[in-house]
């Protein structure tokens, strides 16, 4: 069933978010304060306005009430406090808001983000993972110690089946699914045997 998302400032992360929203078949509102942005942004969403996400009374308007998840993509550390906070007193259940850093994310936090995510983090994370290691196609921290992990298949696993691997025992890592193509397996059977092509995609401690 599609949810109702709403978008609050849509630059590169918050156009990256609505068009994979759209994409998924979701229900998306996109809102900047820039005139010029909203009319470029027309062509490809039906639902865009231009409106100020710290104005309560331009978000009573908008009807935000009835929106599932309100996603904050605004630059400014200050408006993007008072939009929080407006939309919260707008009583949107889920508002997920995006931050520059720990500072920040604390202070979202404190008047009542319900996420706060942190894309420059991350990506440099999945960068540094994937440059450390060559088979490290992709990585999300879980926790401060818990990561998953996208590991191109060694070598030495092919023909072998999932229980024989010694993942678990050797390395202190479970597999939680098997990509191959468009092709993938959650959770793969202890006897699957690994292929040519085959993504592995572990969760376990960042160390192990």
């Amino acid at each position: 069933m599609a949810r109702q998302f709403a978008v609050f400032g849509v630059g590169r992360f918050g156009r990256s978010v609505a068009d994979t929203l759209l994409a998924l078949g979701q229900d998306v509102l996109c809102v900047d304060i820039s005139e010029e942005r909203v009319q470029l942004l027309s062509h490809d969403f039906q639902h865009v306005v231009a409106a100020d996400a710290t104005d309560n009374a331009s978000l009573r308007a908008l009807g935000v009430g009835i929106v599932d998840v309100a996603i904050v993509g605004i630059g400014s550390l200050q408006d993007s406090l008072l939009a929080t906070v407006a939309l919260k007193d707008e009583a949107v259940p889920v508002v997920v808001v995006k931050a520059q850093d720990s500072r920040h994310g604390k202070m979202l936090e404190k008047v009542g983000a319900d996420k706060v995510i942190y894309p420059e983090k991350e990506s440099g994370q999945r960068l540094a993972h994937n440059l450390v290691s060559s088979n490290i196609l992709d990585f999300i921290e879980l926790s401060p110690h818990f990561g998953l992990a996208e590991v191109s298949m060694p070598k030495r696993f092919m023909g072998r089946m999932l229980k024989e691997s010694g993942i678990r025992q050797d390395y202190n890592l479970n597999v939680v699914a098997v990509k191959n193509g468009d092709e993938i397996i959650i959770p793969p059977p202890p006897d699957r045997i690994f292929v040519e092509n085959d993504v592995i995609i572990v969760v376990g401690s960042i160390e192990d």
